[in-house]
């Protein structure tokens, strides 16, 4: 633990309504007083850095193995879930470089190809189904990615045949 010497090291007096009432204010010059430092676990610090696509820190963090990234966060979500839902394609890429899981099932059974068909980031899932990614898994509600893309988002439809033309 660091310590800090207190700032003060003689009384002080200090002038109130009027030139007579003085109050004294003293600090041990002898006593040290500990300097606080907030520490987070690895995985709470991760998985901010996931969500705001601080690349280089994310690949310090894999780098050293501080890290699983199998983990199923307080969110109820891993570490590609929140860089699917972050609409981040590099720090998805990062991931699965790292051996992140392209199948990896979320709390409710969702996958990364789930969330980046629902949230409407075509060029995430495009990647993902380069990569394999199943597109007939179900989550836990009996729902395929496809069944989750908005009908007004032309994009993704096409990805999986599904595009009406007009």
């Amino acid at each position: 633990m660091k310590y800090y010497q207190c700032p003060m090291s003689q009384t002080m007096r200090s002038k109130a309504y009027n030139e007579d009432c003085v109050i004294p204010v003293s600090c041990k010059t002898s006593s040290l007083k500990p300097i606080r430092n907030v520490h987070f676990p690895n995985d709470i610090v991760f998985q901010d850095y996931v969500r705001h696509g601080e690349l280089e820190r994310i690949g310090l963090f894999l780098r050293a193995k501080r890290v699983n990234l199998d983990t199923i966060y307080h969110s109820g979500m891993a570490a590609i879930h929140e860089a699917v839902l972050s609409g981040n394609l590099e720090c998805v890429k990062l991931l699965v470089d790292h051996g992140a899981d392209i199948h990896q099932r979320d709390e409710e059974g969702w996958t990364p190809l789930h969330m980046a068909c629902s949230d409407s980031f075509p060029h995430i899932a495009r990647y993902l189904l380069s990569l394999g990614a199943d597109p007939e898994l179900e989550n836990d509600c009996g729902e395929r990615p496809a069944d989750l893309i908005d009908p007004e988002n032309k994009e993704p439809l096409e990805l999986f045949g599904l595009a009406v033309n007009d």
